[in-house]
């Protein structure tokens, strides 16, 4: 075996926002580090982009909730340039002439859900706080790496902690997580409301990035997985990044580079360097090669098991698994450049502060399923699902003065279309369906946009990497979550070869703007084995 000088303690694939977490609590530690990204630009799915003159937004992920208090603290993201506002206003569900406003005043939504159903806002108090007191609990494990299969007495160890979490929940609570890990969002939610645009407005929640009927089963833990945030101390609490996402991806890249990390933009890696089963470097697409003791890998699971490993080193179950893993969240991101902010016919003569909150177009669970009905049968919902914000309205360096940019999130658009269609011949058709849905809500839409920028499902695998176009780096499913994540036996960050390790959102506690999977898999880099 040859002995290597080892350039640097530590290489990094992928300058994503938990690449450079991890860089940052690397670096912090002492150790030397590398990373190296293929595009030209730092940040991943967490960028800022110009897509129209004198127009910047958010290109991909667009709302602060779950990036972790933790992590904003020990990175000093703040220090380091991050300012995050919190979204004053809540929600407002369009619906046909008519809308439900959820603003953070209780009795304000009380009184609003009332309209549809006294029994509804006679409930709605004890279902938030049975939401967020499970989910309080399970951030816990959030912020620890999951117990793998195989034993060894420190699996054991993290099974009692985990254990510890579920015996703080006591007997309701545990009931209730044992109720939203095997039932279906659409039931869940028509075991407590009645009125169709409170669960319409509320089921939205759990099929942000998630391609499955609201009625199959497993789907109403993704409504923890959205609870899990925190603005400001903040429970639940969302909001947007001053300068967009792209704020905090520079802060976390400032932040390493001050203790010593070294960051490279336009560098792809080619594959991982091997001797035997041990990893000992990379090597470029430019042909140089960097040698490290340890290898982490910001990139989606696949990718790195099937393309940047030879998948002759895993065995053979392994292997089933990861080509089997499921990589589609059937999402569609849009941005627009707009000359005036849009008036919703059911919201005239009110004001303009309901646009410092979330819009929603999810008007019942009928609607979200026949969207995802849509999209498996024909590979898109003819009437999308879609969560809009105008970051503007809290932010004015993003547009000129008196225009707005709008953030649409939208669901379902599968990644492989049928009757061989392809995403760059029907993208502005599509594009064009999603604006006429907000036009029905709001008749100046169309005519008030300017420019949009377009990103379907293979726009978002070719440009970041994210494979199927999941923005969690794949399904976040039962058989997909925690010990399961990415696959059985891996999932405490440590891959099947030696000194490689995963710290993007394939890897525990999943997507999302957390900071989290790249925190833990420092952590576990540190401990060593």
């Amino acid at each position: 075996m040859t002995a290597h000088n080892s350039d640097s303690d530590v290489i990094i694939i992928g300058g994503g926002h938990n690449g450079l977490a991890c860089a940052g609590y690397l670096a912090k530690a002492g150790k030397s580090v590398r990373l190296f990204e293929a595009r030209d630009v730092l940040g991943g799915a967490a960028v800022t982009e110009e897509f129209h003159p004198g127009f910047r937004n958010s290109v991909y992920s667009y709302s602060v909730s779950l990036l972790h208090p933790q992590v904003i603290s020990d990175l000093s993201l703040e220090q380091h340039g991050l300012e995050i506002m919190e979204r004053p206003a809540g929600t407002l569900s369009l619906l046909e002439n008519d809308h439900l406003l959820l603003t953070r005043d209780d009795a304000q939504a009380r009184a609003e859900i009332a309209r549809f159903s006294k029994r509804d806002a006679d409930r709605i108090e004890q279902f938030e706080e049975e939401i967020s007191t499970v989910a309080i609990a399970l951030r816990e494990l959030a912020t620890q790496a999951p117990p793998d299969f195989g034993g060894g007495w420190r699996d054991l160890m993290q099974l009692l902690s985990a254990g510890n979490v579920a015996r703080k929940l006591g007997s309701h609570s545990q009931k209730v997580l044992a109720t939203l890990l095997t039932s279906s969002l659409g039931d869940y939610l028509d075991s407590w409301f009645e009125a169709e645009a409170l669960k319409g407005v509320l089921g939205l929640e759990g099929v942000i990035g998630n391609f499955a009927s609201p009625y199959q089963s497993g789907t109403a833990y993704i409504l923890l997985h959205h609870a899990f945030g925190e603005v400001k101390g903040r429970a639940g609490a969302w909001g947007i990044a001053k300068g967009g996402m792209g704020a905090i991806s520079d802060a976390m890249a400032r932040y390493a580079q001050a203790y010593g990390a070294v960051l490279e933009v336009g560098a792809p890696v080619e594959n991982i360097v091997m001797e035997g089963r041990r990893a000992v470097g990379v090597k470029l697409a430019d042909g140089r090669t960097f040698h490290a003791r340890q290898v982490a890998a910001n990139v989606h699971p696949q990718t790195l098991l099937t393309k940047m490993l030879d998948p002759e080193l895993l065995s053979a179950e392994d292997r089933r698994r990861i080509e089997g893993y499921r990589s589609h969240s059937a999402t569609f991101r849009m941005n627009v450049a707009l000359s005036e902010l849009p008036q919703f016919t059911s919201m005239v003569g009110r004001g303009d502060s309901h646009f410092a909150g979330a819009i929603e177009v999810s008007p019942s669970l009928a609607y979200i399923e026949q969207a995802y009905l849509d999209a498996k049968q024909l590979g898109w919902a003819q009437r999308p699902v879609i969560s809009m914000q105008v970051p503007t309205t809290q932010d004015n360096s993003l547009a000129p003065e008196g225009a707005h940019v709008a953030s649409l999130f939208c669901q379902h658009f599968q990644r492989h279309l049928p009757n061989g269609q392809n995403w760059d011949d029907v993208r502005e058709k599509v594009a064009d369906q999603i604006i006429d849905t907000i036009d029905a809500y709001a008749p100046n839409f169309k005519q008030s946009v300017l420019g949009r920028q377009i990103k379907t499902p293979l726009d978002i695998e070719r440009d970041i990497g994210m494979i199927g176009g999941d923005i969690f780096h794949g399904a976040l499913q039962l058989d997909q979550f925690y010990s399961m994540r990415p696959i059985p036996g891996h999932a405490s960050y440590r891959m099947p070869v030696e000194n490689v390790f995963l710290c993007g959102s394939g890897a525990h506690p999943g997507g999302g703007v957390t900071g989290l999977p790249g925190r833990n898999a420092a952590q576990v880099m540190l401990r060593g084995r």
